[in-house]
């Protein structure tokens, strides 16, 4: 209402107006469908928005801990002579503040084969002592053990080669190599079976499917590396500060040396998910803004529809504020509950997506996530509180500016040319 009549802004009476604009009458029921249109159409893009960046948020945060888990944060690589004194270097890098482990690796590639099938694999010698300190593996040994790993002379295998090889624990896997011994007609391949003393897995198909672990010195002796190691991996408390920490192991290494960190092997990797993280939520914002532009022809359409009720207002001494207001608050009223229903839903959705996903795909017969493709074995989800308050206030914002051209323009009316409108 008006200023004279002591009325404020966002008064009572213009929010009980603003409400019933919602509430269609039988001849404004094409305004209403629009209007419901325009809810549901905010509702899923937000909810979308949150469940698709949760979801690639989860896999990139699985995925980088299962990488982190499993290969070093760092690798040093000898440069002018091999790594005889692994041993040493590998202690003078344990006595750096925030490096927690620093292995030596004898590591080649291999085939594996059993009485059914074969495959390529990669070998990897460790010592028994430094695979107990990686959790995801010392924490993912679904048979066997690691106690007599070191002098046991068997190999520890991931379940999904076993299950490829159709093999299980106590079998015998044999491996083929290329670097077998030197002899006057050329190199023979090297090969021998080994009993699969444990098997792990660490939810993570590429290494599931071709790690093959060994112990150190067994390792040594198949890809004759006398006395000497591969590379050595070194595990941080922290891998985002990698930079810091490779300062201080190339002081303490006392030898040429080259590093190489898990952002350079998997450069490529984790930059095609951020790109793609960046696009997927630029193209489902697409949904929100359709969403409004709704709004503002839902809006346009009621400001035509009440041109009288606009004209009676001023009349009555309703300011053009008042009159702005009042539209602003239908039209806003749809985007916010819009938001705060896709919010609901997308939350609802984040924290029971793996029952939904057995759900759909006991509804269609098929398998809705597979692992041999998406390297993971399940659809991992996590919301981060930032981008879902970007979600949130992105698609409350684009609601508010959808409003204001209809809501400015059915100010403008006076009451002479609102009743035109009719």
């Amino acid at each position: 209402m008006s200023e004279q009549t002591g009325t404020r802004p966002f008064s009572p009476f213009e929010w009980m107006l603003s409400l019933r604009y919602l509430r269609a009458r039988r001849k404004e029921g094409f305004i209403s469908v629009i209007a419901g249109f325009s809810f549901i159409g905010i509702m899923l893009g937000v909810a979308t928005l949150i469940i698709v960046m949760a979801v690639m948020n989860g896999f990139r945060k699985e995925l980088l801990g299962k990488i982190l888990g499993v290969q070093g944060h760092m690798v040093l690589q000898p440069i002018d002579q091999p790594l005889t004194d692994y041993k040493e270097v590998a202690e003078r890098l344990m006595r750096v503040p925030g490096i927690r482990l620093a292995a030596p690796i004898v590591d080649g590639q291999a085939l594996a084969t059993s009485p059914f099938n074969g495959g390529g694999v990669i070998v990897r010698g460790m010592r028994a002592e430094d695979l107990k300190r990686l959790p995801l593996l010392a924490g993912g040994i679904k048979q066997g053990g690691l106690d007599d790993f070191d002098t046991s002379e068997g190999v520890m295998v991931g379940q999904r080669l076993a299950n490829q090889l159709s093999l299980r624990l106590g079998d015998m896997l044999t491996l083929v190599s290329s670097k077998g011994a030197s002899t006057p007609m050329g190199t023979t391949p090297r090969i021998k079976a080994y009993p699969i003393v444990a098997i792990f897995e660490v939810g993570m198909t590429e290494y599931d499917s071709a790690f093959v672990f060994m112990p150190f010195a067994e390792a040594q002796a198949y890809f004759n590396r006398d006395g000497d190691a591969s590379t050595i991996e070194i595990y941080t408390d922290n891998p985002d500060n990698v930079d810091q920490y490779r300062r201080a192991a190339s002081a303490a290494v006392e030898r040429p040396t080259f590093f190489v960190d898990w952002r350079q092997r998997n450069a490529t990797f984790f930059s095609a998910l951020q790109v793609e993280r960046n696009v997927m939520f630029m193209i489902l914002t697409l949904i929100v803004l359709v969403a409004a532009l709704n709004i503002v022809s839902g809006l346009i359409m009621l400001v035509k529809d009440k041109g009288s009720d606009i004209a009676i207002l001023r009349t009555m001494g309703a300011t053009r504020g008042a009159i702005m207001r009042v539209f602003l608050i239908t039209g806003a009223s749809i985007g916010v509950v819009g938001t705060l229903a896709g919010f609901a839903l997308g939350v609802v959705v984040c924290l029971n997506i793996e029952r939904i996903q057995e759900f759909v795909s006991w509804l269609s017969g098929t398998t809705l996530w597979d692992p041999t493709v998406r390297f993971l074995t399940n659809i991992p989800a996590d919301m981060s509180t930032g981008e879902t308050l970007a979600v949130l206030v992105m698609a409350l914002v684009l609601s508010f500016l959808a409003t204001l051209y209809p809501s400015w323009r059915a100010a403008k009316l006076d009451p002479v040319e609102a009743l035109r409108y009719e």
